[in-house]
C-alpha cells in the first residue's frame, strides 16, 4: 500500500487509465469482430471505415502500435474485398 501522497495519486491515476485502455481495446476488438461477421460488402464497407478511423486514432494515442493498426487495417481491407469480388461471382 502506498504512503506518499504523490503514490496514493499515481495509485489513482493508473486505475483510471487502465479502466479507459481495457474500454477502448474491447470497442475496438468488437469493431474488428462486426466487420469480420458481415456478409456482403455493403454492410462491411461503413464498419471498414469506422473501424480504421478507430484503429489510427488509438495509434496516434499510442494505445496499439502503429504498425499493429496498419497491419489490421489490411487484414481487413483485404477481406473486405473478397465480399465484394464473391458477389461479383455469384452473379
Amino acid at each position: 500500500m502506498a504512503h506518499h501522497k504523490s503514490a496514493i495519486k499515481r495509485n489513482r491515476q493508473s486505475e483510471k487509465r487502465k479502466a479507459q485502455n481495457k474500454a477502448q481495446m474491447s470497442r475496438l476488438k468488437t469493431m474488428v469482430k462486426k466487420v469480420r461477421s458481415a456478409k456482403t460488402q455493403e454492410e462491411a464497407g461503413p464498419l471498414l471505415k469506422e473501424t480504421t478511423g478507430l484503429l489510427d486514432k488509438y495509434a496516434a494515442k499510442g494505445l496499439i502500435h502503429k504498425n499493429n493498426a496498419a497491419n489490421k487495417k489490411r487484414k481487413l481491407t483485404v477481406y473486405s474485398n473478397s465480399l465484394s469480388a464473391s458477389e461479383k461471382k455469384a452473379e
